[in-house]
């Protein structure tokens, strides 16, 4: 997709994407992939979801033996499914043990290699490109600047005011309302 996008505002034009938008939904969409493998950190797979998950061998961060980068020297897939133990999520990268062959190995996979989720139990995939150098810059940019929170859990900063017996909440606790930016039908 690079970086430019649609018709510029003269209805034909295509215009430089300053915003990266490309880089920003693979972004987001790689912490769906870290969200799924956090719960299952936390509760195990539930019932039957099961991931493929595809990375890029080549990433400079991946840690994997030297024989199965050898035996997959571009790109490799895993299946989180019955036999793995100590998966640990990390904002950066996944860890989790595989027996290759009979043979334990423990891998280090970073989000920035994964270049495909799929879970088939409900048809959800997931597909994404390896960012260039600059792209990654860029995208490490903008996740600095993103609020801090651990996987899972709301930034202190943020308030969720609930309606309790019909009352709104009060002013003060920060409410958005999405009616606002709802197409009126």
């Amino acid at each position: 997709m690079g970086n430019e996008t649609g018709m510029g505002g003269d209805g034909g034009a295509v215009v430089d994407d300053l915003m990266r938008y490309d880089l920003l939904v693979e972004s987001a969409l790689k912490h769906v992939v870290r969200m799924a493998l956090a719960r299952v950190q936390r509760e195990g797979l539930p019932g039957e979801h099961h991931f493929y998950i595809a990375f890029d061998t080549r990433h400079p961060e991946l840690r994997i033996s030297g024989r199965l980068k050898e035996k997959y020297p571009e790109e490799m897939t895993i299946v989180l499914q019955h036999q793995f133990w100590d998966l640990k999520v990390l904002p950066e990268a996944f860890e989790v043990g595989l027996s290759f062959g009979g043979v334990p190995e423990k891998l280090r996979v970073p989000f920035d290699a994964v270049t495909g989720f799929y879970d088939p139990h409900v048809q959800f995939a997931l597909q994404f490109r390896q960012p260039t150098e600059e792209e990654r810059a860029l995208i490490g940019e903008v996740d600095a600047e993103a609020p801090a929170a651990s996987l899972g859990e709301r930034p202190a900063e943020a308030t969720v005011a609930e309606e309790k017996d019909g009352e709104r909440p009060a002013a003060d606790e920060k409410v958005v309302s999405l009616d606002a930016f709802r197409k009126k039908t």
